[in-house]
């Protein structure tokens, strides 16, 4: 870190919470950043008023006004940390920190010292204790002499399991001269009216704005959402949450593609808890042509000064923007909206499952959220690489039209996104790519022959051969059963025929020719166990289904060739010239090369490859043509032989 200096510490919540960080004091003035992301809170050296350090158990504490009346405390300097930062300080920003002493008397009089909206209890000249009053919930005079102060729940974790201030009480002799009152008015009274005035008294009794009947996906139900000054309060017919503003580190505003509704995620640090689940996102689903119109319950002053350029009077627009706008103006809380990934469809996000439930997943600019359940967010900061996998197993033909994505964390941890189409696989592979993102291949035969051919080598306006190629390796092993309206004298344009397992195709190469009779051999036992458990059944059924089905015909080794795409007359003719330009290229990386020039080149490029392909296509016909007339069959060598 250059003109500055980072320090690990502790940003202290105004009851005694506390943020794990990183600290940055700089010469344009100090920043703050929460360890895992979130919430940056940064300070111009204008707007610092006064800086102090205080020696407290195990470590230092520096203390930070600004002039709009804010302080924040971070801790977890060591003493060689003090005289470092106090000279950058009084270089760089031209401030010279103050020293404060903490009192450790235990005495419980002294007197009450107000600053910004920092109340600070003093044992003699020493500190005792202080709170913030924007924590301060009610207020009252107890008789003539106390002022009793109740604070805010906050229904967090991180509030539940910690002890927390939650009312505290002062007294105020008649004979104080530091509040000087009359017989009207007592001390009490002046330090009461003081109180009052710099605290969010008026959150407990009105809301800022109100939104009726929201609908909730995590924690589900409906709920009245009313947002205050310092916090936000969850209303529902049996449960009820009022979360700080404090917790609440990010804001998602996310679309679905399909326009009929739009997500607001709030993520919380510590999360709250509903019996004994844990809900770190609250996901909020808004109609996406919903809308809304009112006005702030926000006085002109505060409007004017606290929330200028983040608030405005009134507002009117859909649900959704007016929610987020309002609650990033309450909450200072940073927003983060759709990326520019965009999937084969236009949408923002693909359909995808995890752990057995569907949803969504958007790629985002700098991580991946899965919604709506289970909730997830994924940073692109945690991520160890990611792996694009074969969906399913058995070479089937319906696990070829999707693939899973695993993304592995650094920490071992692994999340594994289930059934997305392969239509949205370049879209994902060139948007990860281009975050940087590293992408595993383990070298696992299956992934290789279900991603990197199935998948990566694709071009979407040409006929794929590798899926081709497992459609009919899956075929050998469905039933032997055709279906009733299958009309053999209909040609369907050239689809695979049952010898296509012997057809040249990117996965031929590598493997001798034993390897590959072994192969086929395995599959026609696999094939003829299940026909004949096929045939028992239909001799079960019923007797006029059953004639009109027939038997498929056993694979003819006369029956002609299928034709070849256009890529593949491309892969054979530059396969060869890959390999000798990267010598001990695997067979995966080499089919991956192949694609990515394919899907690189113009149409005048392709044009050739696409002749040839027409004129095979034009062969396999007439060919087809002569071996359903009976005649024999012409086999004409269309240059398609590999190694």
């Amino acid at each position: 870190m250059t003109d500055g200096h980072l320090f690990n510490n502790i940003l202290l919540g105004g009851r005694g919470g506390t943020n794990p960080g990183q600290l940055r004091v700089h010469a344009g003035g100090i920043a703050w950043r929460r360890q895992g992301g979130g919430k940056i809170i940064e300070v111009d050296k204008a707007d610092i008023a006064s800086l102090t350090w205080m020696k407290i158990p195990r470590a230092y504490q520096l203390g930070v006004r600004i002039k709009d009346g804010l302080f924040y405390k971070f801790i977890g300097f060591r003493e060689q940390d003090v005289t470092n930062i106090t000279n950058f300080i009084q270089k760089s920003i031209g401030i010279t920190p103050e020293e404060k002493q903490l009192s450790v008397s235990g005495h419980n009089w002294g007197g009450v010292d107000i600053n910004g909206n920092m109340l600070t209890f003093l044992a003699g000249s020493k500190q005792a204790f202080e709170v913030s009053l924007a924590d301060v919930a009610q207020t009252q005079l107890q008789g003539k002499t106390d002022v009793y102060l109740e604070f805010h729940v906050d229904d967090t974790t991180g509030a539940n399991e910690k002890d927390s201030l939650m009312d505290l009480s002062f007294h105020v002799p008649t004979s104080n001269t530091q509040f000087v009152g009359d017989e009207n008015r007592p001390p009490a009274q002046v330090l009461l009216e003081k109180i009052m005035s710099l605290a969010d008294i008026s959150s407990s009794e009105e809301a800022v704005v109100t939104f009726e009947g929201i609908a909730i996906l995590t924690p589900r139900g409906r709920y009245s959402v009313e947002l205050h000054l310092s916090f936000l309060r969850l209303q529902g017919q049996a449960t009820d949450f009022k979360i700080q503003y404090g917790s609440v580190i990010r804001l998602f505003l996310l679309p679905k593609s399909n326009q009929t509704h739009t997500f607001v995620v709030i993520t919380l640090d510590p999360p709250i808890r509903k019996g004994q689940t844990l809900y770190p996102h609250i996901v909020i689903q808004f109609e996406a042509e919903a809308a809304v119109e009112g006005c702030l319950s926000l006085s002109e002053d505060l409007l004017a000064t606290k929330y200028k350029d983040k608030l405005e009077a009134s507002y009117k627009g859909l649900t959704s923007d007016v929610f987020t706008k309002t609650l990033r103006g309450l909450s200072g809380a940073k927003v983060t909206r759709v990326s520019s990934f965009r999937s084969c469809q236009g949408g923002y996000e693909v359909k995808s499952s995890l752990k057995a439930e569907d949803g969504l997943l958007y790629p985002l600019e700098k991580g991946f959220f899965f919604l709506p359940k289970p909730p997830t967010l994924i940073l692109h900061d945690e991520i160890e690489y990611v792996e694009f996998e074969r969906h399913g197993a058995g070479g089937s033909s319906v696990s070829s039209h999707y693939f899973d994505l695993l993304v592995k964390l650094k920490n071992d941890q692994e999340h594994l996104f289930r059934n997305i189409q392969r239509s949205e696989y370049h879209s994902l592979f060139d948007f990860i790519s281009g975050k940087g993102l590293k992408i595993m291949n383990l070298g696992d035969v299956q992934t290789t022959n279900g991603v990197a051919a199935v998948l990566q080598n694709a071009d979407d306006d040409a006929v794929d051969p590798h899926l081709e190629r497992i459609r009919n390796a899956a075929g050998g092993e469905e039933s032997d059963e055709e279906d009733e309206d299958f009309v053999v004298d209909e040609d369907d344009g050239g689809s695979p025929t049952d010898d296509s397992e012997e057809e040249e195709s990117d996965a031929s190469e590598g493997g001798d020719d034993k390897e590959r009779s072994a192969a086929k051999d395995s599959k026609k036992e696999a094939a003829g166990t299940k026909a004949s458990s096929a045939k028992r059944k239909s001799k079960d059924g019923d007797e006029e289904g059953s004639k009109k089905r027939r038997q498929k015909k056993k694979k003819d080794p006369n029956a002609p060739k299928r034709a070849m795409s256009a890529f593949m007359f491309f892969s054979n003719a530059e396969r060869e010239n890959i390999k000798k330009s990267n010598p001990g290229m695997a067979f995966a990386d080499v089919g991956r090369a192949l694609g990515e020039r394919w899907k690189k080149m113009s149409a005048e490029e392709k044009e050739p490859f696409e002749a040839m392909a027409r004129a095979d296509t034009k062969r396999y016909k007439e060919a087809m043509a002569g071996y359903k007339s009976g005649g024999p069959a012409v086999t004409v060598d269309s240059g398609d032989e590999t190694e």
